[in-house]
């Protein structure tokens, strides 16, 4: 149809806005009420028709003939239940878990540095114990066999002492604690013998070299023995003919003269360990001479940490391996 103009007009259809939740709702309930309201509402009643046809309605029913199916019976299946199966998984290193939800992914563990440098050090200490403990060993040998046996002694002590540690920590992880008290106890042994031989092989190489550095002949000791003998000398020319003052005198000489010699000779020795002198001098500088401590109370304490550290290999290489 078209207007005075000319121009067509074009009936568009009547865009219906979507429903909210609260309109849906309301809208069934309104239907649900409806519907109770029918069902509750007596019949009505038609003219010219029965009351029965009103009330029953115009259906014919069909009877349906069902044929029965053989139903095979099913053999129950037994299930055995299977005990689960516990594999003990050892790993070099722990990883650190942060989420357990998260999926199974592959996971490489790096060991630290600190673990290669403490078994380095373990190793560097374990070649110095065995080369000690084998020097050490030869030397007790009255024959050549006997020197021998006792360097293989030194030398299986030492790596015993090397490598039971790790494996002894490996044994009580796996529950196996009579064992590793067992490999415990032959540490102990083992170890008590190394550090004595070390003890032997410090004390005679620190004694050899202390003993002559004491028996250098420095200038002071050179001219107080010039010094002790001119004095002898005089002495018996002076006492030939007889004890007298001048005699005495000479003899008192003597006397002075090798004092000085002892002071000199005893001078050398002190020079001969200056570690020792200086220890004990830093120790009561520092304590402001609350703690006194003589030269050979820290010879004895050097003593006991050389023949001691190059035996602490095996504990060194467990730490560095623990997990």
């Amino acid at each position: 149809m078209t207007d005075d103009t000319g121009a067509s007009t074009i009936l568009t259809p009547e865009v219906r806005r979507p429903k909210s939740g609260a309109e849906r709702q309301r809208a069934y309930r309104q239907r649900e009420r409806q519907k109770r309201q029918i069902a509750l509402a007596p019949p009505v009643l038609l003219e010219g028709v029965p009351v029965a046809s009103a009330l029953t309605p115009n259906v014919t029913a069909t009877p349906v003939t069902v044929t029965p199916f053989a139903v095979t019976p099913v053999t129950p299946v037994t299930v055995t239940p299977v005990a689960p199966v516990t594999l003990p998984v050892t790993l070099p290193f722990t990883a650190n878990v942060t989420d357990a939800t998260e999926p199974c992914r592959e996971v490489t563990v790096r060991r630290p540095i600190s673990s290669y440098g403490l078994t380095a050090a373990a190793l560097a200490l374990a070649g110095v114990g065995l080369t000690m403990n084998g020097w050490f060993g030869r030397t007790l040998g009255s024959t050549d066999l006997a020197g021998w046996l006792f360097l293989a002694i030194g030398i299986a002590s030492d790596l015993v002492a090397l490598f039971i540690p790790p494996a002894a920590v490996r044994l009580w992880h796996s529950r196996q604690r009579a064992t590793a008290t067992v490999a415990w106890l032959v540490w102990s042994m083992t170890f008590v013998f190394a550090v004595t031989s070390g003890i032997g092989f410090a004390s005679v190489n620190i004694a050899d070299v202390t003993l002559a550095r004491a028996s250098r002949v420095t200038p002071a000791v050179t001219m107080a023995h010039d010094a002790l003998r001119d004095a002898v000398a005089s002495r018996n020319r002076e006492c030939a003919g007889g004890i007298g003052r001048f005699c005495r005198e000479r003899e008192q000489a003597v006397t002075d003269r090798q004092r000085a010699l002892d002071a000199a000779l005893s001078t050398v020795e002190h020079a001969a360990d200056p570690q020792s002198d200086a220890a004990v001098k830093v120790l009561t500088w520092l304590t402001a001479g609350t703690i006194k401590l003589q030269a050979d109370g820290f010879a004895l304490l050097r003593l006991m940490l050389l023949a001691l550290l190059p035996q602490i290999g095996g504990i060194l290489l467990m730490i560095g391996r623990a997990r």
